[in-house]
């Protein structure tokens, strides 16, 4: 069994210390997701205002991690520091993306 994302069920990926983990925005994640955050829309507007906070990017990837052994929050905070907020951004635009457009 692969621990790769598959980009035809939606998956992205995203490396963490060293190891890759799957991001998978199911409708849990993404309610759990919202619970924490207010309204995805909303979150989708302030992105687009390239207003998301390291505190909103951090959640949304961490919620959408697929391992049931996902790294505690502040790792996955520390690799979107030490990734750069350009590398984090581009999973945080395909988990919004599919918000807006559904699966393809």
């Amino acid at each position: 069994m692969t621990n790769a994302a598959n980009p035809l069920r939606g998956e992205l990926a995203f490396r963490v210390g060293g190891q890759d983990f799957v991001l998978r925005p199911s409708f849990e994640a993404l309610v759990a997701a919202e619970q924490e955050l207010g309204s995805l829309f909303a979150l989708v507007e302030r992105a687009s205002e390239g207003s998301l906070t390291l505190f909103e990017i951090t959640a949304l990837l961490w919620h959408c991690m697929a391992s049931t052994a996902r790294p505690p929050r502040d790792e996955v905070g520390e690799a979107v520091l030490t990734g750069g907020l350009v590398a984090a951004t581009k999973p945080v635009r395909g988990i919004l993306a599919q918000v807006l457009q559904g699966q393809q």
